[in-house]
């Protein structure tokens, strides 16, 4: 192996990394009510003062993460932002004293304004909660994270109704990947390190792998987004929905499980069928990138952006094949990431302001300007950075030391 070429990526994504917290220590944090913005033009300018529950969490938790794993990054200012962040949440974030229910949007003092009928708001409380712990020690933070965390599996396999969301007769209840893959980012949050924590949540941790493995239909041909909860396919548009970026993503979770349980089979799977498959099919061949969404049987997508680049697929593909290789040395696994990280770095970069674009067009030209907004904060592009950084580092050492 060249590390030439390694000393290059890492160099390229410490830069990177470098910006894009820069850019929101520089622009986002709000000193009057607390919280940050993430409704972000180009240059940083708050263009809306809404607060997203899921965008502060992961924010808060983004900061610690770098406060607690990279050297660079032990800085008070980031830590103090981030404290201010979690309570912040600890104000606002639940729509009542009484019930664990987050809201979705906040004014930018705190009041809610929109709750949507999901756990991922929770999720993000959650993961907010347990990493601010970790870095400061006060128990409080702590018993918040499994509180929540208790509230979430309740509502996941024993009753939905808390989440406001009223059963119809013709929708049948299903197995959408993001909640089995979301509660095992939880597990892997909750037990880093924590003995007790790993036994407590070691039945959900197996059942979030089963439900995920689900979404593998076809006899292992296709990765779908939504199945029935007995793990079959479901008719119509909703059953060949496919979401490339989103099973790259579960391909690392399950990697990740894979290397910490010592299981081959679940590690070839993660690979073999949740990274290289939906990187083959959803690759544009004659524009680069990720496609956002594909049909199963190559029917047209009905979302109208299923044929944009995004920024957050992308960065799942950075992670998953950099960490598939640091685990396999299988060069074809490095070659896919060469690809994403020259598509990457040429189209979402901003060399004068920083951070990324999220949304460019199939032609991988800039559709929309701004670096922060409902969905995108800080968190997929830092986490990318940080992540790919730390394997980036591993394997240098590795090869280095040969």
């Amino acid at each position: 192996m060249d590390t030439k070429e390694l000393e290059h990526f890492r160099r390229v994504i410490q830069n990177e990394l470098d910006r894009a917290v820069d850019f929101w220590l520089k622009y986002s944090h709000d000193d009057q009510y607390g919280g940050f913005f993430t409704c972000l033009g180009r240059d940083g300018t708050v263009f809306d003062d809404l607060k997203y529950v899921w965008l502060q969490g992961r924010q808060v938790w983004m900061y610690c993460r770098l406060y607690r794993k990279l050297t660079r990054f032990h800085r008070p200012e980031l830590l103090e932002a981030a404290k201010k962040g979690g309570e912040f949440l600890l104000q606002n974030a639940k729509v009542s004293p009484s019930s664990k229910k987050c809201a979705f949007v906040l004014t930018r003092n705190g009041q809610a304004v929109k709750v949507q009928r999901t756990i991922f708001s929770e999720c993000f409380y959650t993961m907010a909660m347990d990493e601010l712990w970790r870095v400061t020690g006060d128990p409080q933070y702590q018993k918040e994270a499994v509180e929540m965390m208790d509230q979430i599996i309740y509502w996941v396999r024993e009753d939905a109704s808390g989440l406001g969301r009223p059963e119809m007769p013709g929708a049948p209840p299903v197995n959408t990947m993001a909640v089995p893959m979301m509660l095992l980012c939880l597990v892997e949050q909750l037990q880093e390190g924590n003995s007790e924590m790993a036994a407590k949540y070691a039945e959900l941790e197996e059942w979030c792998v089963a439900q995920t493995l689900q979404h593998l239909q076809r006899d292992g041909k296709v990765v779908l987004e939504t199945v029935s909860v007995d793990g079959k396919e479901l008719p119509g548009c909703q059953g060949r929905h496919q979401n490339p970026g989103h099973a790259i993503e579960a391909g690392w979770f399950l990697l990740q499980q894979a290397i910490r349980k010592q299981n081959p089979e679940l590690k070839k799977t993660a690979i073999e069928k949740f990274m290289l498959l939906p990187f083959k099919s959803g690759w544009d061949e004659k524009n680069g990138g990720l496609f956002y969404f594909l049909d199963a049987d190559g029917h047209c997508p009905t979302q109208l952006e299923w044929n944009m680049k995004l920024w957050w697929p992308h960065s799942e593909a950075l992670i998953a094949f950099l960490m598939a290789y640091h685990e396999t040395k299988d060069p074809k696994l490095l070659d896919h990431f060469r690809t994403t990280f020259d598509y990457t770095f040429s189209h979402f970069t901003d060399a004068e302001h920083g951070e990324w674009y999220g949304y460019l067009n199939q032609q991988g030209e800039v559709a929309l300007t701004f670096k922060g907004g409902p969905f995108k904060g800080c968190f997929h592009v830092p986490r990318c950075l940080y992540m790919c950084e730390k394997l980036l580092d591993s394997l240098l050492e590795e090869f280095q030391g040969c």
